[in-house]
């Protein structure tokens, strides 16, 4: 194999590479069996660490009494151990938080496999290994091969032992190193007499039961081959990662079908040892037909445990549904390139083959180019015929010997007018009542009973099961077999109109929760629609939760009360950290009321939704439907943070123009007149003695002139910044409106001696409440505005009367006036119209500035072009009087 200039490295295995390189390193010592060495081994390479320099610290050992592994341990930082009470004892756990308060470097944690006591963060020691290994910190431990869960049946079938503590195999499989140690079977149980493994008594036990020649080489030989199979992993990862060419193995897929069986956690084994001696990724699918409902509770249970279990053992989950199981199988398999097909098969009767197709032979049958495993229970296990267990309630099957004795009752009644043929309509018709009411179970029951009394009290010789005539034989038998089928034909129809109002009512909830999301705005009502929602489906209590880095904050609970206790928030808290569920139900705190998962949106984990169900278990069904609300949930939320975020973007962005157009107008509007004092300032200065007085008094006066237009800038800046101030006041005194408008036009003719004002305003105007000043100061606005915008000469009238309840105040010139579009935007920051003098028109300012005063004192202001011959504007201010005073 030589590296290609032509090849790059492959994507995933450099994903996997750098995954890796974010966590700690995990180490385990793997094993055959108790006895080998393997905490020896660990203690040995931790002390020649800690000789280099390392900071080593052991979290948890058992020595098992062995003194030799004892003496390892001097010299060595020796974490405390978290005493837990439990049913009246003590028990020593090891202490996962002060591990993460210490922060070693490297830390020893035995018995990977461990259960840990109950109220625990982790019901078991591997996921304590997680998380310091999320965390930073590099973890050795030990583990023996049957506790690994794919090989756990095959453990139980060689040394007769179930073993109950198991590790999933993607642990293994993302550790680091794996080291084995290993000794001959005959070492070993030299070790076990000489009691280096056990105790005395515990040594003569073990050995009469678990440590057999036989079984020592048969577990051997597994932990040598389930490390053969990482070291040629670890060899492709290795040559991916380095583009490094060479004779790849076809890339292999499997499927393998869960179904309600007790068989189906073996199979699920089975197809997660062949997925993992090929390096092949695999599904589990679990296969559903249309229509049924009403299965054994407990069938549904051994689905959801074995999904489970694949997915621990590194499946992808799946279900499919379908009226054609087989023919459903095979289309999946080809759309997902599926190359090799595991599925069990019970050891039914011939009965059973009889009555239904098998799935398997009908998989086997239909396959082409797929490859398909066929897993059988082990001998002396194969099921017996049964009757389909009972899965309806008793009142079911009361009721089809209700039905059929109401039957019986009518033909006895009726036998002296009808034959005994018209007789059976009436059985027909109990069993289609049943199958209608309750089910086929209850029809097939009710066929059962009709067909024994239909020939008990209508077919010759009466009172008997004998039956005389063959005709008569003949008929019963087709009744039997119409009753049977009619029956079963009616209760499916039952069932798959219950399946089917089922899935229209989850549907029509999530259409509802749906079209309630996109019509909710607000982030508080989405949240508060979903805690609501989600208690619906789960016929329980829900909780939202927002936050991030760690802190959350309650949003919305439904129903809404502090329901919220320490091992709810811790749970609540891991769920947002680590970014997967928690809490009641799972496999961290599992002591919490609630079940906590993370609502994930694009921008990362925005929070977490607590979960309690009314009901102890969850159907797979229920759980779908939650998971799809939550789906809905994170979208709707990612919805209107992103309105929250284009709000503030809109707002940026005209915070922007507004800081433009402010940098823009007043960097023009104070250069002009600047230039104009500094041009003046020094002729004065270079020529003062020598110019006429004239001159000097036109270049004084064009000094004041540029200096009072400053001022009326620097006053407009300041008063928007006032109005806009948050925590504005005006002052509310009473206000004569025509001493105002007076002092305005006198403090106008003031500066603009050239300009012509004309004044009306009616006698008897009321007073109003209002600040004089600010009220001034719109009145002067607007006629600076008018002598802006109007020819020179032209005359500017200032009106004001009083009309139904408010005062009137205009103010008109005969300019160019102003276009029809830009009516309501002369009054916004900033806009500046076409000036009609020739000079600055201004920085925008003095018309939103009367607006914001105008309106602070409950008025309103409005601007009306043209009012004559084509040309002219007015301005219009109405100010409310109040009551007292009109």
């Amino acid at each position: 194999m030589v590296q290609s200039p032509h090849l790059r490295p492959s994507p995933d295995a450099l994903l996997k590479l750098a995954g890796r390189e974010a966590r700690g390193k995990l180490k385990v010592f793997l094993g055959a069996s108790p006895g080998v060495g393997k905490t020896y081994a660990m203690l040995s390479g931790a002390r020649r660490l800690k000789a280099e320099g390392r900071d080593v610290m052991v979290g948890l050992v058992e020595t098992h009494g062995r003194s030799d592994t004892a003496a390892l341990l001097e010299g060595l930082e020796v974490l405390p151990r978290r005493p837990v009470a439990y049913k009246g004892r003590t028990l020593m756990e090891f202490d996962v938080d002060a591990a993460l308060a210490r922060r070693p470097d490297l830390i020893i944690v035995d018995e990977l496999a461990h259960t840990n006591a109950p109220d625990s963060r982790h019901p078991k020691r591997f996921q304590d290994v997680e998380e310091l290994l999320t965390a930073g910190i590099d973890v050795w431990t030990a583990l023996n091969i049957q506790h690994v869960e794919s090989l756990s049946d095959v453990v139980a079938g060689i040394t007769g032992i179930t073993i109950r503590e198991v590790v999933p195999d993607t642990v293994i499989e993302r550790a680091d190193d794996v080291v084995v140690v290993d000794v001959t079977p005959d070492e070993l149980l030299e070790r076990l007499r000489d009691g280096k493994v056990y105790l005395p008594d515990n040594a003569r036990r073990a050995a009469d039961n678990f440590f057999k020649p036989g079984n020592l080489t048969a577990l051997r030989e597994l932990a040598l081959r389930r490390t053969a199979d990482r070291v040629d992993d670890e060899m492709v990862d290795f040559l991916r990662q380095n583009a490094i060419e060479g004779p790849w193995p076809t890339a292999e897929r499997i499927l393998v079908c869960v179904g309600p069986d007790a068989q189906s956690q073996a199979v699920v084994r089975v197809a997660g040892r062949l997925a993992k001696g090929l390096n092949a990724g695999w599904v589990a699918a679990h296969l559903d037909r249309i229509g049924r409902d009403g299965r054994d509770p407990e069938a549904l249970k051994r689905v959801e445990e074995a999904l489970k279990l694949a997915q621990r053992l590194g499946a992808d989950i799946s279900r499919l549904s379908a009226r054609d199981l087989p023919t459903e199988v095979l289309r999946y398999a080809r759309r997902e390139n599926i190359t090799q097909i595991v599925l069990g098969r019970s050891r039914a009767s011939w009965f059973k083959r009889f009555i239904g197709r098998s799935l398997s032979d009908e998989i086997t049958r239909q396959a082409e180019g797929i490859a398909v495993h066929i897993v059988t229970p082990p001998k002396g296990k194969a099921p017996s015929f049964q009757w389909p267990r009972p899965v309806m309630a008793a009142s079911a099957y009361i009721g089809a010997f209700v039905a059929v004795a109401i039957a019986t009752g009518l033909g006895l009644f009726a036998i002296q007018w009808l034959q005994a043929p018209a007789i059976s309509m009436f059985f027909l018709a109990a069993v289609l009542l049943c199958a209608n009411r309750f089910g086929t179970s209850s029809a097939i029951v009710a066929a059962l009973l009709s067909f024994l009394a239909y020939n008990f009290f209508f077919i010759a010789p009466l009172h008997t099961l004998t039956v005389a005539s063959p005709h008569e034989l003949l008929a019963l038998t087709v009744f039997l077999l119409v009753a049977v089928i009619t029956g079963s034909l009616s209760g499916r129809v039952r069932e798959q109109s219950v399946a089917a109002g089922r899935r229209i009512f989850q549907t029509q909830m999530l259409f509802d929760f749906s079209r309630k999301l996109s019509g909710t705005a607000a982030l508080d009502d989405v949240l508060w629609a979903v805690a609501s929602q989600t208690a619906s489906a789960i016929k329980g209590e829900s909780i939202v939760l927002l936050g991030e880095n760690g802190e959350l904050e309650i949003k919305a609970a439904f129903p809404p009360e502090d329901i919220m206790g320490p091992g709810e928030w811790t749970a609540a808290r891991w769920a947002l950290n680590h970014r997967e569920a928690a809490g009641l139900g799972t496999t961290t705190l599992p002591n919490a009321h609630f079940t906590f998962r993370p609502l994930a949106t694009p921008r990362g984990i925005v929070g977490v939704i607590g979960l309690r169900p009314g009901a102890r278990d969850v159907s797979g069904e229920d759980q779908r439907v939650i998971e799809a609300l939550i789906d809905q949930t994170t979208v709707a939320i990612e919805r209107t943070l992103l309105a929250v975020d284009a709000a503030k973007a809109e707002a940026m962005a005209e915070s922007e123009r507004l800081r433009s157009a402010l940098l823009s107008s007043i960097s023009h509007d104070l250069r002009t007149p600047l230039a104009t004092i500094l041009g003046a300032v020094t002729s004065l200065r270079s020529l003062g003695g020598q110019m006429p007085k004239e001159s000097q008094s036109e270049l004084l006066s064009a000094i004041e002139e540029e200096t009072r237009r400053m001022s009326q800038f620097v006053t407009n800046l300041l008063d928007m910044t006032r109005l806009e101030a948050p925590n504005l006041e005006i002052g509310r005194d009473w206000v004569d409106l025509a001493d105002v408008i007076r002092a305005a036009v006198t403090r106008a003719r003031s500066t603009w001696p050239e300009r012509r004002i004309e004044l009306a305003i009616a006698a008897g105007l009321p007073l109003v409440h209002g600040d004089s000043g600010l009220l001034e100061q719109v009145v002067f606005n607007l006629l600076d505005n008018a002598h802006k915008y109007s020819p020179a000469g032209s005359p500017t009238k200032v009106g004001a009367a009083a009309r139904l309840g408010e005062i009137l105040i205009e103010v008109s010139d005969e300019g160019q006036g102003i276009p029809p579009d830009d009516l309501e935007r002369v009054f916004d920051k900033f806009y500046r119209a076409k000036q009609g003098d020739g000079r600055s028109a201004g920085v925008g300012l003095g018309l939103a500035i009367c607006r914001g005063i105008v309106s602070a004192l409950g008025g309103s202001i409005t601007a009306a072009s043209p009012i004559a011959d084509g040309r002219g504007t007015r301005i219009t201010i109405r100010l409310p009087v109040p009551r007292q005073t009109v």
